[in-house]
């Protein structure tokens, strides 16, 4: 009887480790998100053929990751500005950059709006079709590439 016990006992805590590890991947070893680069744009932008546009530079910031977020849903500083002085969605996750502006954040599925910070005010300049603030959406087993430009200085 006894070694009967062994011969199920080892093959049933084999499966309930198995269980137990695949559960926790799943639930912990999230494999979405975003990933990409925050980029100072400044001076003039102008395209000129006796003159290149100098090359992207990376910087060390804050991303702020809320819900998606309509026009309708933030406090502008001006009419028809890109600061922000209050977000009414929710923080989802605010994550740093390093010090070349690279960043990588897991995040569920979804749809969310990105901001960074000048100041104390938030900035984002992309909007879509529906009027939603620096769209992004994060579908499930992959990384969203995105490129975040900070070019509140720049003149185009």
């Amino acid at each position: 009887m006894a070694t009967m016990i062994k011969k199920i006992a080892w093959p049933l805590m084999a499966f309930l480790v198995i269980t137990l590890l695949s559960s926790y991947i799943c639930i912990f070893g999230k494999k979405e998100g975003i990933k990409g680069y925050v980029y100072r744009i400044k001076g003039n932008q102008m395209p000129s053929p006796d003159q290149p546009l100098p090359a992207k530079k990376g910087f060390q910031t804050t991303i702020y990751i809320y819900e998606l977020t309509n026009a309708s849903q933030v406090t502008r500083t001006e009419p028809h500005g890109t600061f922000y002085s209050t977000i009414k969605t929710k923080l989802v996750k605010q994550v740093e950059t390093d010090k070349n502006g690279y960043f990588k954040v897991k995040l569920a599925p979804g749809q969310y709006s990105v901001f960074i910070k000048k100041g104390d005010l938030f900035y984002a300049n992309l909007f879509d079709d529906k009027n939603n603030i620096a769209p992004v959406t994060v579908t499930k087993k992959k990384f969203t590439d995105l490129e975040v430009r900070a070019d509140y200085d720049a003149v185009y």
